[in-house]
Formats: structure tokens, C-alpha cells, sequence
């Protein structure tokens, strides 16, 4: 049996920096096949909102973990890093090259360092329970009853990010260990991987700009119309999917809570916000070698050929 390591190359980046392109054209020239990093392109019938790739996108190159749960489903990342860990050893097995793509960095995290996640398993009404207290008391209130018992975790996670607000909740009152000293523990474990980690980046005001575009797009595209669909199948804020980025935003106009031009413009701003996020987490890894689209002029062809050489 060897020992040798499974080449595992990740492609993130904050929101709309152009990763998918980049990773496709990648896994044209290396034989590869991507697995989605994304938490809410998980979900069926979201695919406005998460800005899902489209089959024309794909160019052919096999995807995984894109529609594989229903937006009633309690998606975790527990749940996440088995299927992607199960799709790596599907893809290497036929001589393809994995490759992870997108801008959840908990979930890419969660692979790269084969993060233990056996202390903990979420109960669902204790989640259901907490998803109700932030939908009836607000987001701050349920980030402050995390301050008040792991105020460690709770500076390390925003409070509009009510999963891993949940999740920490859990994984004190569950262990009595604050979550962010375990992921920094499990962190620094060696990857059970041959990484390569590329972080597509470019200048910060034309980064503001793309987001501004897409979200712009996704309205003319009928994110309202989406959002409408979804809530006729039933659901609604306290369901995990619908705290998504656009999701919440729309649902909040369609019930009136706000005009559409004031939930276009929360979007905006919290996808800005999102993304700033995003590079700050992206930073703290270790391992990750950063590319300005600027220095390959913008191309996607060159961005692949360089990370290509990387690779060897």
C-alpha cells in the first residue's frame, strides 16, 4: 500500500473574483474535475441567489456537490466535508484530479485539514430552537447569548453569520470547548492532502464593483421570482438556506419589511461586506499562494497555465 499523498488542488477566493472560471479552465488542462466549496449551491432551486454555474459555464468539466440537498435540508459542514471527501476519492479513483472550488473557507478548512468533527453532532431541536430565537429576537441577540458563553468565538464570527453562530453555540454547550480553540487546534494539523491552495484575488474597488454587477444580474435574472418559489414551497427565515446572502433580503421585500430598492441596496452592502470577510479568512491560511487577476491581465486562461505550472 503506499503512502503517498492524493493531490488535492483548492481554487477560493472572496465572492465574484472570478474562481470558477479559473478553476475550469484549470481542470481543462490537468484532467480535473471540481467539487463545489460553496455552502449555498449545495441547495436545489437556488440558483439565482448563489450565483450557481451554469451548465454552459462547466464546459464540460464534471461538478460535485451542486444540488445535492433540498433547501429544507439542515446542511452543515459536517455533512459537507464527507461528500467532498467521498467525491476526492471517487475522482482520484478514475485518474481525474480533484479540484475544491469556492468561498466557504470553513468548508475548504474543514477537507484540507481533515478537521475531527466527532466531539459534536448538532441536535435538531436544540438548532431549530436557536434558528427560532434569532428569527424572533434578531441576529445580535443570539450572537450575544455565543459572547456571553465563548467570547473568544464570538469575536471571530460576524453576527449576521447565524450558522456558525449556531454552531458555536452547539459546540460549547455540547463539549464546554470554545469552537474557535478547536478549529485553531485542528488548523494547525498537517494536511492529509499534496496541497496546492490558490487564492484568486484582485484590487478591492473593482472586486466592489463585480459584486455590484452580479447583484444587478441576479435581479434582472428574477432572484425575486426565485425567492417567491421558494417561499411557496414552504419555506421561510427560520430555514438554514434562507439565510443566505439575497435570500433573506428578498424574503424581508416580499413580506413587506422593505422596498425592493432598499433590499437590493442591504445586498450590496452585505455582500461587500462578505467578501471583505472572505479575504480576511483566506489570509490566515498558511498554505494558500495569492493571484491577482491583474497580473494575468484579467485572463482566466492564464491564471490556469500558471497555476498549472505551480502544480508541476
Amino acid at each position: 500500500m503506499s503512502d503517498k499523498k492524493q493531490k488535492l488542488i483548492v481554487v477560493a477566493g472572496p465572492t465574484a473574483a472570478g474562481k470558477s472560471e479559473a478553476a475550469v479552465e484549470l481542470a481543462r488542462r490537468i484532467g480535473g474535475e471540481i467539487i463545489s466549496a460553496d455552502s449555498m449551491q449545495v441547495y436545489r432551486y437556488m440558483d439565482i441567489g448563489s450565483a450557481k454555474i451554469t451548465k454552459e459555464e462547466m464546459m464540460g468539466i464534471p461538478h460535485h456537490l451542486i444540488d445535492v440537498a433540498e433547501p429544507k435540508d439542515a446542511f452543515d459542514v459536517v455533512r459537507y466535508a464527507s461528500l467532498a471527501k467521498e467525491a476526492i476519492r471517487d475522482i482520484a479513483s478514475r485518474g481525474r484530479t480533484p479540484i475544491l472550488c469556492g468561498g466557504t473557507g470553513f468548508y475548504i478548512q474543514a477537507v484540507t485539514r481533515d478537521i475531527d468533527f466527532t466531539k459534536t453532532g448538532a441536535r435538531e431541536d436544540k438548532r431549530a430552537e436557536l434558528f427560532s430565537f434569532a428569527e424572533k429576537n434578531g441576529n445580535e441577540a443570539l450572537h450575544e447569548r455565543l459572547a456571553a458563553l465563548d467570547p473568544d468565538s464570538a469575536r471571530s464570527i460576524h453576527p449576521n453569520n447565524v450558522k456558525r453562530v449556531i454552531r458555536a453555540i452547539e459546540y460549547f454547550e455540547e463539549t464546554g470547548q470554545g469552537i474557535s480553540a478547536h478549529n485553531e487546534e485542528e488548523k494547525q494539523k498537517e494536511s492529509p492532502y499534496d496541497l496546492f491552495y490558490f487564492v484568486i484575488s484582485m484590487d478591492r474597488a473593482k472586486l466592489y464593483e463585480r459584486i455590484e454587477r452580479r447583484v444587478d444580474f441576479m435581479m434582472d435574472e428574477g432572484l425575486c421570482d426565485e425567492v417567491l418559489y421558494l417561499k411557496a414551497m414552504g419555506l421561510d427565515r427560520k430555514d438554514i438556506s434562507m439565510q443566505g446572502l439575497g435570500y433573506k433580503e428578498m424574503l424581508d421585500c416580499l413580506d413587506g419589511k422593505t422596498t425592493l430598492e432598499e433590499a437590493v441596496r442591504i445586498i450590496k452592502r452585505d455582500t461587500r461586506h462578505f467578501a471583505k470577510r472572505q479575504i480576511t479568512w483566506f489570509k490566515r491560511e498558511k498554505d494558500a499562494v495569492w493571484l491577482d487577476r491583474a497580473d494575468f491581465g484579467d485572463d482566466p486562461v492564464r491564471l490556469a497555465e500558471y497555476m498549472k505550472e505551480r502544480i508541476g
